[in-house]
């Protein structure tokens, strides 16, 4: 592979671009994909629609991260109509949502991407569960590192 086809890079870690936020969002529902507790989950929604909706997916992480606004949609709805949802889910998708954006990401961007995806996590454990999760980081009001990610504002409607 040439080094034109590796998205930027910071100190080793990816920098947020087109291709970073892909290769995290096929790299990271590939997990979720094999995991013994989401997986099934996912399966049963998604039934043979998994390309169609890493392409959702990549649009999202793409206006939330880089404030492409190629995402349009109902999260809060969608994500409502599924049954079986439980607390360990959201746990567990958090947990591995951090561990893809350590991995890829510098230390401040891959912060971003957590805050942002707690966020959304936060308010859809409330429309399940009524009352805030115990695994998600603290909402930091300041406008420096923690403030949420363009474009997430409308992601996290509920």
């Amino acid at each position: 592979m040439t080094e034109e086809a590796h998205p930027p890079q910071t100190a080793g870690k990816l920098a947020p671009s087109a291709e970073s936020i892909t290769q995290l969002v096929h790299g990271f529902y590939g997990d979720v994909r094999r995991d013994p507790l989401l997986g099934p989950v996912f399966e049963k929604a998604l039934h043979g629609q998994w390309d169609a909706h890493l392409q959702r997916l990549v649009d999202f992480w793409s206006t939330v991260a880089l404030g492409a606004r190629s995402f349009k949609g109902d999260v809060f709805g969608k994500h409502m109509a599924l049954e079986g949802v439980t607390p360990a889910h959201f746990a567990a998708w958090v947990a591995l949502w951090q561990q893809h954006t350590n991995r890829l990401f510098a230390p401040e961007v891959a912060h971003d991407l957590q805050v942002a995806a707690h966020g959304i996590a936060r308010n859809l454990f409330r429309g399940y569960f009524g009352n805030d999760p115990g695994f998600v980081q603290p909402r930091e009001e300041h406008g420096g590192h923690g403030a949420q990610p363009r474009g997430s504002e409308g992601a996290q409607q509920g």
